[in-house]
């Protein structure tokens, strides 16, 4: 039985409406915890909608917490998220996009089937994709440059390849929030330039991304603001105002050195990407 056929016996739920006037994400007073373990205390922030937004801090700090509870995957313990004025149950405009170490990349589908996995909640009631789908899958994987790739098994892609698969999954879900947690963990530079462009062309559809990240300076380059987190928000604004000397040695402790670059500013140098464990 394939990951769609699967799919296709979930109940089907109506999507949550919106309402135009609310913020397309709203955390209010969120706490999570695990076992007596506090992994995120008191987190509160609003969204708007085509904002590009950073999530950084050390491995461990709540980033993959967050996006779960955003996406409705995990229940907070206390507090409140609301997309478009309703709770993330029963949306299907939130795209979640995991680690790509998360992900068994061995299973037989191929990219164009993982692709419409992002449109089983378009499909109705009978939930048989339609000619139309696929050509809708094909368009996103066209946006994404993936389109002569479409019938290659999975594991056949670079890991550029694999997140813009992802990003095309979101795509055919109509997604207006995306979620990608660590998109250019392990990738080349290209690869990365790549992501980022597709990021500029959803800034452009005024789809709302949020990106966990390790790197303080392509933060700071490439997004509208910086969130700042180890359990509790640091600081969420534009990077200049963020990445002050006493907040990242706050958030990173002795992991992180802080060099004066010139006219640059400030350069964070850290360790925290090569941490063990794995963040909750």
């Amino acid at each position: 039985m394939t990951i769609l056929e699967n799919l296709r016996k979930r109940p089907f739920s109506r999507p949550a409406e919106h309402e135009p006037d609310r913020p397309v994400l709203e955390v209010s007073h969120l706490n999570v915890r695990y076992d007596h373990v506090t992994a995120l205390e008191d987190v509160s922030f609003q969204l708007e909608r085509g904002e590009r937004v950073a999530v950084v801090g050390p491995n461990g700090a709540g980033k993959s917490t967050l996006f779960k509870v955003i996406a409705g995957v995990l229940q907070p313990s206390s507090g409140e998220v609301n997309i478009s004025g309703h709770v993330p149950g029963g949306h299907i405009c939130i795209a979640y996009l995991p680690q790509r170490s998360n992900v068994d990349w061995t299973f037989p589908v191929s990219v164009a089937d993982v692709v419409m996995m992002g449109r089983i909640g378009k499909l109705g009631v009978f939930r048989w994709p339609k000619s139309s789908d696929w050509n809708y899958v094909h368009q996103c994987l066209e946006d994404v440059g993936l389109q002569p790739l479409a019938k290659r098994q999975i594991s056949e892609l670079s890991g550029g390849q694999q997140q813009r698969m992802f990003i095309a999954r979101a795509l055919a879900q109509e997604a207006e929030v995306m979620l990608m947690d660590e998109p250019l963990s392990g990738l080349d530079v290209h690869s990365q330039e790549d992501i980022y462009t597709i990021l500029g062309e959803l800034h452009r559809r005024s789809v709302t991304v949020m990106v966990a990240t390790h790197d303080l300076d392509q933060a700071a380059t490439h997004f509208d603001r910086v969130m700042l987190l180890n359990h509790r928000l640091l600081g969420f604004g534009q990077p200049g105002e963020v990445f002050t000397t006493e907040r990242l040695v706050t958030a990173y402790g002795g992991h992180l050195r802080l060099v004066e670059n010139g006219e640059s500013g400030l350069l964070a140098l850290g360790d925290t990407c090569c941490d063990e464990g794995e963040e909750p």
